[in-house]
């Protein structure tokens, strides 16, 4: 007993039972559900109080009164709140990690290979075919033996379901590639290229079937065409096999077991060598992998090329209208291609073969639905495309070098517009049309840049006509009054200060001004400069005295320029001031005579002696004066302009005025003698201002025909330089005021009204006074021609002209024209049978006189008849003579003797110098006929024929326009018919006439060169040719309109009618005429060296059409055998000169025009040349500074470009650009492709500096090798190893350049898509044959490198472009965005590289299903942990869980809704309580849930349970939980607690009619029964448990119950005998 009481006995302790699961797994915080009792608890110390009443525990929070808000916010206001809570959150998921289980190692097993018998493999395939046997049962291990082609028979004829086909072959594939898995150079992907390998050629096999009929022969054959097609058996046979083929092929693709880049190419190249029948199939194989072309251009572009061609080639088969929907499906590809990558169609060579096709397929099918809205998405449809294929069209024109931009006019072609425009006037124009000058006020330097070039156009000798001077002076006041009128309105300063600057400079300045022979045009320039106040003599004195020139005065040794200017430049105006300044400055204050004065006496006796009865003399009444009278007028002739004008216009002017007052009226022969004589002498010194006035003041007194017909002559021969005076109105004035005096003296004059119409061309005249103008000419008209209904009729032969010759009397002619026109004036043709039957008499004339002078003496009666028969007729008698001639008269001509012809020449020179015939009309209706005829001779019969017409014709032509003398015999008998005959040449060289003459000149040449006429005809021919060509209003002529002069020898030259061996003898004819040797020297076109020569605004033109016509003879003499190699070796010598010589815009654009329509032959000359020379130029040697040398390089071949591009743009439309030689072809391409490595070195260092100026040089010249680039590749070129080689080079450089100028410092918004462009255009030129038996590679050269590499401020649009560049294809979706990475030491994930697909690898598991019943264990598939109980990770698919990074959370996902027996959601929030799970709910769903507690039935009424309840007895089972698979949800009411809870944990409502109330605040916690979460038992265990728990009554709970004391053991000893163990009491509190 005290051994009893010294040992203490053990203390028993509670141990939980074993299957009861901890409330932590690592913490050590009990159990759920078991607390057992311990000796210091409070409920254990027995009291007075405890004992009395129970034990009764002190409610740690007044709930009804007390809430936490306040310490919470008080904590949280705290800096460090939020640091605590995240430290706290942070311990706990790190010891959360620390207990997570590790992902188990990959368990995955590949089936492997085994060899059967023919049977077993047969019985094999039989169970894949069958779809009842799984394949699980067929996975341990596949057949190993057939392959490729007889394998996908195999499969075909045992009909196996694709997906299981492709599981096979999927296996079967992984153990073909096993062995080669761990090699380094292991391609996953390679297996894929071999079995899209096996596919296509399985499918091209089976295509090859389909053959069409081959075309059929002349040699009999029993050969018959059979097609697969054709019989049932075999197409059903065919199309089952190939419908297999497709079908296996579509999942081959979609999961990347067939390579689709390969594929895809072999699509591609089919589309391209296919033939029709076959083509059916492939558009719509490629109609279904049409997306993943379309990612790449290196396929689409091929794509779209295989597809025009063989649209076009179903267009043009007799086969069309069997193969519609090939074609709708043909233009659907194209349509899809185009709108999706446009680039792909950036080729010039498709924009050339198939641009207009591909338009009309784009365009095509824009039908809408009728609807408002469908319409409009149509029209913006439409749009898109029109501006996608503009812009396409646009970039291939643009490398193809078609509509470069027009180059800006630089100074040399500038200067040739406005000789062109200067060179136009004529009498005709308007000068204030005349728009030379801009419009602009100020003077700018444009301004000082035509001002400059107008003065030396005046004054040059190498452009002709005396209205130049003139021309200048009247359009520089044209200008000047404007600006004049703008600065008055604008309160400016008037322009004369600039002007005087501007003219003072070019005195001081132009060689033109300075050489001696210009010194009197420039005299005479500068006189109208300051007649018309535009240059003052006094500031240029003034100013050349102040800037201290020296050798003004004739007494210093050394002169200067200005003294001449100051000794030449006439005063106008008498001003004392200025003659004497200029006296003293030319010789000084002491001379008292100087040479002007003596000048002015010599002058004033030679007029005197000239025309004494000005000065009341006697008139000479000796022999006829010469037209070369002039000379005797030595002095005037020679001296100064300043005593020329002085003179005339100071001295002889006033005193003529005087001698016309003084004389009488019938002294009108007097005035006619003085007024010709002055008018031609001041010609010579080119007076014209003088001849206008004498001319107009004279016109005051002309009361005779034969006066009045002098001064207009004199006005109609110097017409340009009236109107370049502006005095055309001055003019129209004048005459209309004659032509009212003889009008009221009841007279008319046909010549006047003629004139005085043409001066007028409605413009000065008063509407008035024009139109009485029409009226006077109209009544004059009737007055000569009345109109009769019955008109006389004039017979054939009129007697009384041929007795004329005989008749002695002065007055005969007259009277015999006045009976004539009295009888036949009615009639329309009296005049041209007078004219027949005058030829018919002149013809009897040297049969009636034998001497000569008597034949022209009787000649000179019929003519002065003639000319009275001319005043007779309204419109006079040139258009009967004409119509003559052009009519029977040609056979009249060809019979005239040459004895007839002298008489008849004397009669047309006669009629000519007195107005009555044409020149004109004479050389157009006679001369010109008979040249031709002589040009055409073929025979000596024809010569001996033509010979003597010819001759006549020659000896009219050379009297018509070269000779000047007179007195010969033959009129012009005198000076004063001289001056009429003077009259009528010069409008030869007038329009319209000049360019007939220009047009009949080369007969000439003809004519010189046919050896079957005879030498002295000839020799004629060239000296007409040569001395008309000497004539200044000739070459005045043909420099106003030298297109005209062009045309016309070109087309002679064309014409098939002129022989090859004419063609040197007309170019040189040309050259003679556009040249003067006098003052050019012999030009041979050539030489270069000479032709740049006169690379002059004055003769640029000129050497032009020369040029042109060389380049084109020289073209011809390649084309003939006999004089290929001369004609080779000086177009060589040309062109190699142009290239080496030719160096500014200008000459480069002179030389472009120039060689514009030549043949391909001299094109292909120059090209070569060109391109030859910029490879000098590239190899020339480099200077220190790189980009300096390249910037000079850009700027000299860069005009060389734009001339070759200018050459070749004929040649662009029909694609037939000159061959390349093949050397230039090698060096060009070679030393091309060094100069974009170097630029690409370049610029890769340039763009490494910042705000580097040298990086938009670069750029430019990375441009320019671009385009260089372009141009080269549009050529047709063989393709040698070497230059391959070059390109692969040449591509990875231009990609490397695209990516400089994408982003960065180098971004370039013009050089990017420039560069694309040409990259795109190598790849396309770089030679590729679809039909070699190689495998067809179309990404060979493209662009290879990671997306990923780009720079990340790249434009997207670039990027997007780079992108279809590159030689990938769609990612496979299963890989698509993925890579792999791996973890620096920080943790941070740093990606390596892309995943690759390894279809191969990656194939189907056949375990255990999750989910699926395993029947041996009678459980899920899915293994659980004993000790937790949660399902365990399996890594047992082909793709482990490590490359993921897989981990164990410990988390389990909550469905969303509970499971329909669930309605309960403490359930949930328990589980949410208890462990870590995945939930997605809504934050209204999860109030719902938190503020609802279930409703227990009371426990007096076990009938009385809900539906709920009722429902879980009934059923007896529990559905799951939807979580892991072998996880059991356990619902809410089947909870059961050790002890019985708090009365005060259980509070309802009974007032509540649902199973969930609200709550006033959170819902209570319930104990959760244990034997309900065992995780590890079987379904079968677990369903008992809950059976048992089921059994166990509930109380019902709708009244409030307090408990103050503990239960009495009587009420629940059952329930704790049931227990499983005891369990501590929670007291509840109250709510």
């Amino acid at each position: 007993m005290a051994k009893r009481e010294k040992e203490a006995p053990p203390i028993y302790e509670l141990r939980p039972p074993e299957w009861l699961p901890k409330a932590h797994t690592t913490g050590d915080i009990g159990y759920i559900g078991f607390y057992p009792p311990r000796p210091n608890d409070v409920e254990e110390v027995l009291t007075e109080t405890n004992v009395k009443h129970g034990l009764v525990l002190n409610p740690e929070v007044l709930a009804e009164h007390y809430s936490h808000r306040n310490e919470i916010r008080k904590r949280l206001m705290q800096e460090d709140a939020l640091s605590a809570l995240e430290d706290v959150m942070n311990q706990i998921f790190a010891r959360k990690a620390e207990s997570v289980p590790s992902v188990p190692s990959s368990s995955f097993r590949l089936p492997s290979r085994v060899t059967l018998n023919d049977g077993k493999r047969q019985a094999w395939f039989a169970d894949l075919a069958n779809s009842d046997i799984p394949l699980s049962k067929l996975g341990k291990n596949v057949p190993h033996g057939a392959k490729g082609h007889d394998l996908l028979d195999l499969l075909h004829n045992n009909n196996v379901a694709i997906p299981r086909a492709v599981w096979f072959l999927r296996v079967f594939g992984a153990n073909e590639s096993a062995g080669l898995r761990n090699k380094p150079s292991y391609n996953p992907t390679q297996y894929s290229i071999e079995w899209a390998n096996v596919m296509t050629s399985y499918m091209k096999k089976q295509l090859m079937d389909i053959a069409l009929p081959s075309a059929p022969r002349l040699v009999a054959s029993k050969q018959v065409f059979k097609s697969v097609l054709s019989e049932d058996k075999t197409r059903q046979s065919w199309i089952s096999r190939f419908s297999y083929c497709l079908s296996l092929l579509r999942t081959f693709y979609a999961e990347g077991l067939v390579d689709n880049r390969t594929y895809l190419a072999w699509l591609v190249q089919q589309m391209g060598v296919c033939n029709l029948a076959q083509a059916g199939f492939v558009v719509r194989l490629a109609d279904e992998y049409l997306d993943g072309m379309l990612v790449s251009r290196a396929l689409t572009r091929p794509f779209i090329e295989a597809c025009l061609t063989k649209l076009v080639e179903i267009e043009g088969s007799p086969a069309k209208e069997f193969l519609p929907n090939t074609a709708n499906i043909l233009r659907n590809l194209i349509s899809r291609s185009f709108l999706a990558l446009p680039d792909a169609c950036i080729c010039p060579r498709i924009h050339i073969q198939y641009g207009a096709i591909l338009e009309e397929i784009l365009m095509d099918n824009f039908v809408s639905d009728g609807s408002e809205a469908g319409q409009q998405n149509v029209q913006a449809l439409r749009q898109t495309v029109v501006d996608t294929l503009s812009d396409v069209q646009r970039r291939n024109e643009a490398m193809l070098f078609l509509h470069l931009p027009p180059r800006v006019l630089g100074s040399l072609s500038s200067a040739l517009s406005d000789v062109k425009l200067l060179n136009s006037i004529s009498g005709k124009t308007d000068m204030s049309a005349v728009s030379l000058f801009d419009d602009s006020s100020e003077i700018s330097p444009s301004f000082s840049r035509k001002l400059d070039f107008l003065l030396t156009w005046s004054v040059t000798p190498l452009q002709y006509g005396d209205h130049r001077p003139y021309a200048a002076a009247c359009l520089l006041q044209i200008w000047r009054n404007k600006a004049e009128e703008r600065a008055i309105r604008r309160d400016a300063p008037s322009p004369d200060e600039q002007i005087q600057d501007l003219l003072f400079d070019w005195l001081d300045s132009s060689d033109v001004a300075g050489d001696p022979g210009n010194l009197p045009a420039v005299a005479l320039l500068f006189g109208q400069l300051v007649k018309h106040e535009l240059f003052s003599y006094g500031q240029y004195m003034q100013r050349l005295i102040a800037r201290g020139e020296t050798g003004l005065s004739y007494n210093d040794e050394k002169g200067s320029r200005h003294r001449e200017f100051l000794r030449w430049i006439p005063l106008h105006n008498s001003d004392a001031s200025d003659i004497s300044q200029r006296k003293v400055i030319l010789y000084g204050f002491r001379v008292r005579e100087t040479p002007e004065d003596a000048n002015e006496r010599e002058i004033r006796k030679e007029f005197r002696a000239l025309v004494p009865e000005v000065f009341g003399g006697e008139p000479q009444n000796g022999e006829p004066l010469t037209t070369t009278f002039w000379k005797s007028c030595s002095t005037l002739l020679s001296s100064p302009r300043y005593e020329q004008l002085k003179t005339i216009k100071q001295w002889f002017l006033p005193i003529y005025k005087k001698f016309l007052t003084s004389q009488t009226f019938d002294a009108d022969g007097l005035i006619l003698r003085v007024f010709i004589l002055t008018t031609i002498i001041m010609a010579r010194v080119r007076s014209y201002g003088s001849i206008l006035d004498m001319s107009l003041c004279t016109l005051e007194y002309a009361h005779n025909s034969a006066l009045l017909t002098a001064v207009i002559e004199t006005i109609r021969q110097h017409i340009e330089v009236w109107a370049c005076m502006d005095r055309m109105k001055d003019v129209a004035s004048a005459l209309w005021t004659v032509h009212q005096t003889w009008r009221s003296r009841g007279s008319q004059n046909r010549i006047l009204l003629k004139l005085l119409a043409e001066v007028d061309n409605d413009r000065y005249l008063d509407p008035a006074a024009r139109e009485q103008m029409l009226s006077d000419i109209s009544a004059f008209s009737h007055a000569l021609f009345p109109s009769n209904e019955n008109p006389d009729t004039v017979p054939p032969v009129l007697p009384e002209i041929l007795l004329l010759a005989t008749d002695p009397n002065p007055e005969a002619p007259s009277l015999l024209a006045n009976s004539l026109w009295y009888k036949y004036m009615t009639s329309p043709d009296w005049a041209w049978k007078v004219w027949d039957n005058t030829i018919a008499s002149l013809r009897q004339i040297p049969m009636m006189i034998e001497d000569i002078p008597g034949r022209r003496a009787c000649a000179l009666r019929y003519a002065v008849f003639l000319l009275h028969v001319d005043q007779h007729l309204p419109r006079g008698f040139d258009e009967q003579i004409r119509s003559w001639f052009l009519g029977s008269g040609r056979n009249e001509v060809a019979a005239l003797t040459p004895d007839s012809w002298d008489v008849v020449t004397v009669v047309l020179l006669y009629l000519i110098c007195y107005g009555a015939l044409a020149t004109t009309t004479i050389l157009e209706s006679l001369v010109y006929q008979v040249w031709q005829a002589g040009a055409s001779v073929t025979s000596e019969e024809q010569t001996q024929a033509l010979e003597p017409l010819l001759t006549s014709c020659n000896t009219l032509f050379e009297h018509l326009l070269l000779r000047d003398e007179c007195g010969t015999g033959l009129p012009p008998m005198d000076v004063f018919e001289a001056q009429g005959l003077q009259t009528r040449r010069r409008d030869v060289f007038r329009e319209p006439h000049f360019s007939n003459l220009v047009a009949h000149f080369p007969a000439l040449v003809l004519i010189e060169q046919n050896r079957y006429l005879s030498d002295s005809l000839r020799n004629a021919a060239a000296s007409l040719r040569k001395t008309i060509c000497r004539v200044s209003v000739f070459r005045q002529g043909i420099y106003r309109d030298l297109d005209a002069v062009r045309l016309t020898f070109e087309r002679l030259l064309e014409s098939q009618s002129v022989p090859d061996e004419l063609h040197d003898p007309l170019v040189t004819a040309l050259r003679l005429m556009l040249n003067d040797p006098g003052q050019d020297g012999r030009v041979n076109a050539a030489e270069w060296s000479s032709a740049s020569s006169l690379l002059s605004p004055w003769k640029l033109a000129a050497t032009s059409i020369e040029l042109r016509l060389t380049i084109k003879q020289l073209g011809e003499g390649m084309s003939r055998e006999s004089t290929r190699l001369a004609a080779c070796t000086s177009l060589d010598k040309l062109t190699n000169a142009v290239f080496y010589h030719c160096k500014s815009p200008e000459e480069a654009d002179f030389v472009a025009e120039m060689i514009t329509d030549v043949d391909r032959t001299v094109a292909g000359k120059f090209v070569n040349a060109g391109l030859r020379r910029i490879v000098d130029i590239f190899r020339e040697p480099e200077g220190p500074n790189k980009i300096d040398s390249m910037s000079r390089l850009v700027s000299c071949a860069g005009e060389i470009l734009r001339l070759l591009a200018n050459i070749v743009v004929p040649f662009r439309s029909d694609a037939s650009l000159p061959q390349l030689d093949s050397a230039v072809q090698e060096s060009l391409f070679a030393v091309l492709c060094a100069k974009v490595a170097e630029m690409t070195d370049m610029m890769t260092g340039l763009v490494r500096q910042p705000w580097s100026e040298d990086i938009s040089r670069g750029s430019q010249a990375v441009i320019f090798l671009a385009r260089l680039l372009q141009f080269f590749l549009g050529f047709p070129t063989t393709w040698s190893q070497q230059a391959k080689d070059l390109a692969e080079e040449l591509c990875a450089n231009l990609t490397r350049l695209a990516l400089i100028h994408g982003a960065g410092e180098g971004l370039n918004m013009l050089a990017f898509p420039l560069i694309m462009d040409t990259l795109c255009y190598t790849l396309d030129e770089i030679p590729t044959d679809m039909k070699a038996t190689a495998p067809y590679d179309p990404f060979k050269n493209y662009p290879e490198f990671n997306l990923s590499d780009l720079p990340s401020d790249m434009p997207p649009e670039y990027r997007e472009r780079l992108r279809t560049m590159l030689p990938y294809v769609a990612l496979n979706p299963v890989v698509q965005d993925l890579v792999y990475a791996t973890r620096d030491s920080s943790g941070t994930l740093v990606p390596t590289g892309p995943v690759q697909n390894r279809p191969w690898e990656w194939t189907e598991y056949l375990g255990d299903v999750p989910g699926a019943t395993d029947a041996r264990a009678g459980t899920t598939g899915t293994d659980t942990d004993a000790a937790s109980g949660r399902p365990t990770i399996k890594n047992s698919a082909a793709l482990p869980l490590e490359l993921f990074e897989a981990r164990v959370t410990s988390d389990r996902i909550i469905p969303a809704h509970t499971p329909p027996a669930g309605d309960d959601g403490l359930l949930e929030e328990n589980l949410h309580a208890l462990q870590d799970d995945l939930y997605a709910e809504s934050a209204f769903a999860r109030d719902w849930r938190e503020t609802r507690i279930a409703l227990d039935p009371a426990p007096s009424s076990s009938s009385g349970s809900g539906s709920r309840a009722r429902a879980e007895h009934d059923d007896g089972l529990l559905p799951p939980l939807h979580a892991f698979a072998g996880t059991a949800s356990i619902p809410v009411d089947m909870r059961v607690s050790s002890r019985r809870p708090s009365p005060a944990s259980s509070v309802r409502s009974a007032a509540s009619g649902h199973a969930l109330s609200r709550l006033s605040v959170s819902t209570a916690g319930e104990v959760i029964d244990v034997d309900a979460l065992e995780a590890g038992t079987s379904g079968t265990s677990s369903t008992n448990k809950r059976k048992a728990m089921s059994s166990i009554p509930e109380e019902d709970d709708d009244e409030v119950e307090i408990v103050e004391g503990p239960i009495p053991a009587a009420r629940g000893a059952k329930r704790v005998a049931k227990a499983k163990t005891a369990s501590k009491t929670v007291k509840g509190r109250k709510r």
